[in-house]
């Protein structure tokens, strides 16, 4: 019967999965080399791409070759590629490019804890601190070259959903907003262009502040209309706004650490406030959704989980929130809570 599953399609669709670890660091290594950029005016053949990268001719070319039966990249003739539609977004600097992505994903200190993903499994306790001996947070502040790469990162996730979110919401009818853990302060920056009569608070720890500070995002005019506030939200969120927002905040802890949190948000969110985490959310149902596969990595890499509407709802009341309503967005959704 036409359309029917056989065990030889069933196994050809898991022997896929398993081909995608191999893409997926095929795709990291292509960009680190900066591939794209060396064929940016054009196609080139790949011994001359070799000698530049100093790197074994034959080994780059059977990458190139792999990515181009994705689409990624084109051999135009023998030995010879080319940029396509998909190689685009691994050049550096251009709009919606994953470049930096692609770079933290295929680093140690993101990929090698999968492959203790049983200890993750047998425990529920992550591999990544296993491996490192601390927490990955800890890590970065004592690291600064892989700090360096995971902001890059950041920035590119925060540069790519940022506009959407700044629109999706109505952040301006508060008057003012704090970004708890906002990083390098791209998302407040884009709701700030988006509502001008709002002001805005980056908060976080002291080191990620100043770091914020020197990139700037937060210039261009918006300067008058922010603050930078040093923070540990384990400790206290300052207080002095009527809306808070955390983006990919809650899911890097577990429910007792998320508990700690929120506790000490609703200490600052006033009874006329809203507190806003912009986050994954786990669906329903048997049907692929990346939220579930970012769960994964939480599981392995940070101790924390994606939650479903029903987590949220009780992890919020049990620092007397109340979920008041969610919005979705490209991939994140706005899960507005409210003072109960």
């Amino acid at each position: 019967m036409t359309g029917e599953s056989t065990p030889a399609t069933t196994s050809a669709r898991l022997m896929s999965i398993l081909d995608s670890l191999i893409l997926a660091q095929a795709l990291y290594a292509a960009a680190q080399l900066g591939v794209a950029d060396l064929l940016k005016e054009g196609s080139r053949p790949v011994a001359e791409m070799a000698r530049g990268l100093q790197v074994n001719e034959s080994a780059l070319y059977r990458v190139l070759r792999a990515l181009a039966g994705e689409n990624v990249f084109e051999e135009t003739s023998p030995g010879t590629f080319a940029n396509t539609a998909l190689s685009r977004f691994l050049l550096k600097g251009v709009p919606g490019s994953i470049r930096p992505t692609l770079i933290f994903r295929g680093s140690e200190f993101f990929f090698a804890p999968f492959g203790e993903i049983l200890y993750s499994i047998e425990t529920g306790q992550p591999a990544r601190t296993r491996m490192l001996g601390m927490n990955g947070f800890e890590y970065l502040q004592q690291h600064p070259e892989v700090a360096r790469v995971f902001d890059d990162a950041m920035t590119n996730l925060s540069e790519l959903s940022a506009p959407t979110i700044a629109s999706a919401y109505d952040f301006g009818a508060w008057g003012s907003v704090t970004d708890i853990g906002g990083g390098n302060g791209i998302l407040l920056a884009s709701i700030l262009r988006a509502h001008p009569g709002l002001r805005g608070v980056l908060a976080d720890l002291p080191h990620v502040v100043s770091r914020a500070q020197q990139q700037g995002f937060l210039g261009g005019g918006l300067e008058r209309r922010s603050s930078f506030e040093p923070c540990d939200f384990f400790r206290e969120v300052p207080s002095g706004t009527r809306l808070y927002i955390m983006k990919n905040a809650i899911i890097d802890w577990s429910d007792e650490r998320a508990h700690a949190i929120l506790v000490n948000c609703r200490r600052a969110v006033p009874a006329d406030g809203a507190l806003l985490l912009i986050d994954f959310v786990i669906p329903n149902g048997n049907s692929p959704a990346p939220a579930k596969l970012v769960d994964i990595a939480m599981l392995v890499l940070t101790g924390g989980k994606v939650r479903t509407v029903g987590e949220y709802s009780h992890l919020l009341a049990s620092a007397n929130f109340r979920l008041s309503h969610m919005i979705a967005t490209s991939g994140l959704n706005i899960i507005q809570a409210i003072p109960s």
